[in-house]
């Protein structure tokens, strides 16, 4: 009988110095840069422009391409890009090529108005989210492929790490969105939010140089079991020609990723854990969608949402999602998915007080905090979850189609926020309450299938 010795502290949080994880961490900025832009940027654009609560709250539609960039993920696990493949590997080829996508796109928005081309601006919108939901399923794989299959305690490091990138994306690049809009409507700029889309295309520019640190690690074992996959199809249709090989690659293709994931978790199972990945996080995304406008309303400016919602904010997001890791990995991804889910009911009704009080820098910084907290914490666990559900041989589709499900309800629903703020006459503190509320029917789900999860810890 083996005895393992528990690990200190310390050897816990020495998995973070892994060189493997500044490359994790530079993909995790790289996919949270894009929420800045359509997420408080658009926002802030057309409330500054006259535009209603529930018009910006269902312009928030486009995040739902978000929801179904599983539809098209097993293409991005198999077709390679003409020229870019070759030269930079599949992987990042098709991250540059969706940044490409991302850079135009703004400088599509610098060129327009929103109050004279609304529908043109959400259409924009609509590519950029596009084109970034795109640019998730790859950066997902190829943050995963960093990490052995084996290595469970590195994953859920690495799972810390992809986070704290992604704040970083989004709450430093939220930073020089809100700055820069506001210096140059100082300056009197009429223009200012357009001119700030030229500055966040610096910023795409800068990440595409970033990506070329990153190495793709070779899985050949991805393509020698796709190929298998084929043949066995191909071999069940009877037949060897033309037809039945595109019948194969398509079965293949879109097929298999989701069989291999029902046949490895059990049909009941498979849908607990869909049912939860689709409820965990629907508050968060309802506080998330509105707080911008929250802040606004009760009468913070540009420069003290930067200060205190992403400057603070991306501060209490890195060290709490490092804690939240090392949490993590020595409790396991459930219990400390269970503990994050509390977290985040709690922390929603600091915005209550925060609506009650009236503005208040201190409290504002409070509710930020504790905010932070628990979406570390929450983030964390999930992304780690899900890593750890993936079969390596469709890396790029199982964790688009696990993501996306989640993804699906913060977005569809969440889209109905300015709708449920107006309905409740504007009562923000009812509001939040409501939100802490949603996150109970996930952790019951969870609960039920606490024991028969098949997780690396």
């Amino acid at each position: 009988m083996k005895i393992y010795k528990k690990q200190t502290l310390a050897e816990t949080f020495s998995v973070y110095f892994d060189y493997r994880m500044i490359k994790i961490l530079l993909l995790g900025a790289i996919s949270g840069f894009p929420w800045v832009i359509i997420g408080s940027s658009l926002s802030l654009w057309l409330k500054e422009d006259g535009l209603s609560r529930s018009t910006i709250g269902w312009a928030g539609l486009i995040f739902a391409v978000y929801a179904f960039n599983y539809l098209w993920a097993p293409i991005i696990d198999r077709v390679k890009i003409p020229w870019l493949t070759n030269k930079i590997g599949h992987r990042r080829g098709w991250i540059v090529l969706m940044q490409s996508i991302i850079l135009i796109s703004l400088i599509f928005w610098s060129l327009i108005n929103p109050t004279t081309n609304l529908a043109l601006v959400i259409s924009v919108g609509l590519i950029i989210a596009i084109a970034s939901a795109t640019q998730d399923i790859t950066v997902d794989a190829l943050r995963i492929e960093q990490i052995g299959e084996n290595e469970g305690k590195s994953m859920q490091a690495g799972a810390a790490m992809a986070v704290v990138g992604w704040w970083t994306g989004y709450k430093l690049g939220g930073v020089v969105s809100l700055t820069s809009a506001e210096f140059f409507q100082n300056l009197g700029f009429d223009n200012y939010w357009q001119i700030t889309f030229l500055v966040l295309g610096a910023v795409i520019i800068a990440c595409n140089i970033g990506l070329m640190f990153v190495n793709e690690v070779l899985q050949i074992n991805r393509g020698e079991s796709q190929k298998k996959t084929d043949k066995m199809i191909e071999d069940k249709l009877g037949a060897s020609n033309l037809l039945t090989k595109i019948i194969a690659w398509l079965t293949g293709t879109v097929a298999g990723p989701i069989i291999s994931f029902f046949k490895k978790n059990g049909f009941n199972i498979a849908l607990a854990i869909l049912a939860f990945i689709f409820l965990f996080k629907i508050g968060e995304a309802f506080l998330g969608r509105m707080s911008v406008i929250f802040y606004k309303e009760i009468g913070f400016t540009k420069t003290d949402i930067a200060l205190y919602s992403k400057g603070l904010g991306w501060l209490t997001t890195v060290i709490f999602t490092l804690l939240g890791g090392l949490f993590a990995i020595r409790s396991g991804v459930i219990k400390a998915m269970f503990v994050s889910g509390i977290l985040m009911a709690s922390t929603n009704l600091l915005f209550s007080l925060l609506a009650w009080s009236g503005k208040s820098e201190l409290l504002f910084a409070i509710a930020v905090i504790f905010d932070d907290m628990a979406a570390a914490f929450a983030t964390v666990a999930f992304v780690a979850f899900i890593s750890m559900l993936v079969d390596r041989t469709y890396t790029a589709t199982q964790y688009a189609l696990l993501s996306s499900i989640g993804t699906a309800g913060r977005t569809t629903l969440a889209a109905s926020s300015g709708a449920l703020v107006d309905w409740l006459n504007g009562d923000w503190g009812i509001f939040f309450i409501i939100t802490a509320l949603m996150v109970i029917p996930s952790l019951i789900f969870l609960y039920m299938i606490r024991h028969k999860l098949k997780l690396d810890d």
